[in-house]
């Protein structure tokens, strides 16, 4: 329904952020950073597979120039059962490739900072936030789309989130959305010049 209710924006270049809660919760709490043309579809809780199955409809039927893609918490976090990194990483590149065959530049994200999942407390989640992050830049440098470093800007002094950016050692608060605007306009400049 919030596909179809969607108004051409001509002067503005047309950006869908596919995601999860993280990207759900950044519409309600960026302050102003969903302008025109930006389009938020971030659903709670989902893992790649389910973003592939409605890559179509949320992404492609609504021809944006570029898809902000941010992905993965949920699977090391097994939301939809165990999954291998190289299952993550093969929808990930499914996503793209689809992207790609239609004329849509891609910016890769990041899987933000987490040291724990409160609502999955016996996953290991540092380390593994840290192994997807190295292949997705390495992905991204090799498949010709931008990367989108949240980690860094978002990272405390351990491999957590910094003190006051989140409220659950996963979800961004709205300080920590402030974070990384920047980071999301610099990508989104990046990605609009290729």
């Amino acid at each position: 329904a919030d596909n179809a209710k969607l108004m051409p924006t001509p002067k503005h270049p047309r950006v869908v952020f596919m995601g999860d809660s993280i990207t759900e919760n950044w519409v309600n709490r960026s302050g102003d950073f969903f302008t025109a043309g930006r389009i938020g579809r971030g659903i709670s809780g989902q893992t790649t597979p389910q973003m592939l199955v409605r890559f179509r409809q949320d992404v492609i039927d609504l021809h944006p120039v570029v898809v902000h893609i941010m992905a993965g918490t949920n699977d090391i976090a097994g939301n939809t059962g165990p999954m291998t990194p190289e299952e993550t990483q093969g929808n990930i590149k499914s996503m793209v490739e689809l992207a790609h065959a239609h004329g849509i530049r891609v910016i890769l994200a990041s899987v933000p900072p987490a040291d724990k999942f409160p609502w999955k407390p016996d996953v290991e989640v540092a380390d593994k936030v840290v192994a997807m992050n190295a292949w997705l830049k390495a992905y991204a440098a090799r498949s010709g789309c931008v990367y989108a470093d949240y980690w860094s800007a978002l990272k405390g002094d351990g491999l957590g989130m910094r003190e006051g950016l989140s409220s659950d050692h996963v979800h961004p608060t709205a300080a920590g959305y402030q974070v990384m605007a920047p980071v999301a306009e610099a990508a989104i400049k990046r990605a609009l010049a290729l």
